[in-house]
């Protein structure tokens, strides 16, 4: 697909992080960009920021697990600039869930899959139709992670499950796509090949009633900065991508008509490696070991 002047790209969870490095990548691109965020305040200052900066930009406060608020958000944005092109499926959260899985909470699953799962499938059910009725060339990009997307993540399981989940979505939109015979691709992206510094790690900030947690948490929620110092004090060295570099690796696998948009990582290459010699196998999952022995 080629990226042109004009053409509108949506994405969710924009106000902070990867979401708004990729708008602020497309709005250089030339791109009209539609920002959905759950947060108003951070949402309100990266539009102020975009438009600046000489950008379009229509912004909305959504709660993407609510589908009748994405819906209202497709109306929005084809209501302002007639058509969408690109549309990244991003928004997403932590559980913060505690212990063994049998000890979660419902409400720290729900929570991650309304958000993480259903999110992502209610921006395709409200745009994807659309996109196709407009006839014109388009991308679907669904953020995913390592983290469950290539690979379990024991120590953080429901992320890792929703961001698996939305692996073997996004290969089924391709695959419908495909069978539609519209010029209209899947892709799903994978942050990295580092640690990323996101609002992720301070999702509980935005958790809403419905979803409270039913008991106090057994320790108190850290931060990523709280977190890299404990992990530089135990001696290990901890490496970052720019969120910057995130947003490249979309536009240009947008341009490349790229289905996996998984930077070059030998540590990524190992697990998938680990993982499939494990099920051609038939073997048990020695790839785990690690956190077995935790």
């Amino acid at each position: 697909m080629e990226l042109r002047q004009g053409q509108v790209a949506v994405v969710t969870g924009a106000a902070s992080g990867i979401g708004l490095a990729m708008a602020r990548r497309f709005a250089a691109e030339g791109l009209k960009v539609v920002l959905a965020d759950v947060e108003e305040g951070a949402l309100g200052k990266a539009a102020r920021q975009l438009r600046e900066d000489g950008a379009e930009v229509l912004a909305r406060t959504v709660d993407v697990s609510e589908r009748d608020e994405v819906l209202a958000l497709a109306d929005a944005a084809y209501e302002a600039f007639g058509a969408v092109h690109v549309l990244c499926n991003n928004a997403g959260v932590g559980s913060g869930a505690e212990g063994r899985m049998w000890e979660h909470e419902a409400n720290d699953w729900k929570w991650a899959f309304a958000v993480n799962v259903w999110g992502v499938f209610h921006g395709i059910q409200a745009f994807v139709p659309r996109m196709i009725a407009g006839g014109e060339a388009g991308r679907i990009v669904n953020t995913s992670s390592g983290d469950g997307g290539i690979a379990p993540l024991p120590t953080a399981s429901v992320y890792a499950v929703t961001k698996s989940a939305v692996v073997t979505m996004t290969e089924s939109l391709y695959a419908h796509l495909k069978a539609e015979g519209v010029p209209i691709g899947a892709s799903v992206l994978f942050p990295g090949p580092h640690m990323l510094r996101t609002g992720l790690w301070e999702s509980h900030r935005n958790r809403p009633g419905r979803y409270a947690k039913e008991r106090p948490r057994r320790t108190p929620y850290r931060s990523l900065d709280q977190w890299e110092s404990a992990m530089r004090a135990a001696g290990h060295a901890i490496e970052f991508t720019p969120v910057e570099a995130v947003a490249a690796e979309v536009v240009d696998g947008i341009r490349a008509d790229r289905f996996w948009m998984l930077p070059a990582s030998e540590h990524s290459d190992r697990q998938i490696r680990a993982r499939s010699q494990s099920m051609l196998d038939r073997a048990d999952p020695a790839y785990l070991e690690s956190f077995i022995l935790d």
